[in-house]
């Protein structure tokens, strides 16, 4: 599971996670689907999950992605 699927998770839905990162739904949607979000938003969801999902574990999904061409 990604790490932004298991934030949604831990916080209960895309709205929840999305208000305690200062967000859209709609911007949590598309980093479900992909779309790219700053280190400042890895952070913010680290501590919405109260650290079960890391800001570091975070940024390595996107390097990886960014590695295979994915984003």
């Amino acid at each position: 599971m990604s790490g932004i699927k298991q934030a949604v998770k831990i916080c209960g839905s895309q709205s929840s996670l999305a208000r305690a990162c200062g967000v859209t739904q709609g911007a949590v949607y598309k980093w479900l689907n992909g779309g790219e979000y700053s280190a400042k938003y890895a952070a913010r969801i680290e501590k919405a999950t109260d650290g079960k999902v890391t800001a570091q574990e975070l940024c390595f999904e996107l390097d990886e992605r960014e590695e295979n061409n994915e984003i």
